[in-house]
């Protein structure tokens, strides 16, 4: 009959065991490619997140000479629109994608709104549409497409459509009642 072990020795031969495995895989690891500064790239992959959320940011400042009191304001240059409340404090801001047509710098006023979808200029389903100015033949809205798209305008049509983020077009529907002033800077 064979020699029994100690339990001792039983576990430190586990323990032995398990140190030896976890040494080869470590050295089988370190066997693999190292990386250099080329590699350094960062890539859309790398992050752990594929919708990481944005970082809460102050909102960017209102432009000068963009009025007073309660109203949207739109920065053509800039692409970017601020909700301005009756004390001048910039409630919300956002970047926006513009179609063909700019409207003049200026004052105008929310006139027709539209809740239920419809086709854009350029053949998209957009909703929460705000008509607010018109230029060379061309009405300007803000509006935000169905399935939250931002297609580029085609470079040859006139398009007006000013479009935003779905939820970005939520917070101007529910602001910009028929009547708020929206100013228009360069």
């Amino acid at each position: 009959m064979p020699a029994r072990l100690p339990s001792w020795a039983w576990v430190s031969g586990l323990t032995v065991g398990a140190i030896a495995a976890v040494s080869v895989l470590a050295v089988q690891a370190d066997q693999g490619p190292r990386p250099t500064a080329a590699d350094a790239k960062p890539s859309p992959s790398a992050s752990a997140d594929a919708h990481p959320t944005p970082k809460e940011t102050a909102p960017a400042p209102v432009p000068d000479g963009s009025g007073t009191g309660r109203r949207v304001v739109y920065s053509v240059g800039q692409d970017r629109v601020w909700l301005v409340d009756a004390s001048d404090a910039a409630r919300r801001s956002f970047t926006v994608w513009p179609g063909t047509v700019d409207p003049d710098s200026g004052e105008y006023s929310v006139g027709t709104r539209r809740e239920d979808p419809t086709t854009g200029s350029d053949g998209i389903q957009v909703e929460q549409i705000m008509y607010f100015a018109q230029e060379d033949g061309v009405w300007v809205a803000f509006s935000n497409a169905v399935d939250g798209s931002s297609p580029p305008p085609a470079a040859d049509a006139k398009t007006g459509g000013i479009r935003l983020p779905k939820a970005d077009g939520d917070a101007l529907w529910e602001f910009a009642t028929s009547g708020t002033k929206v100013t228009v800077v360069g």
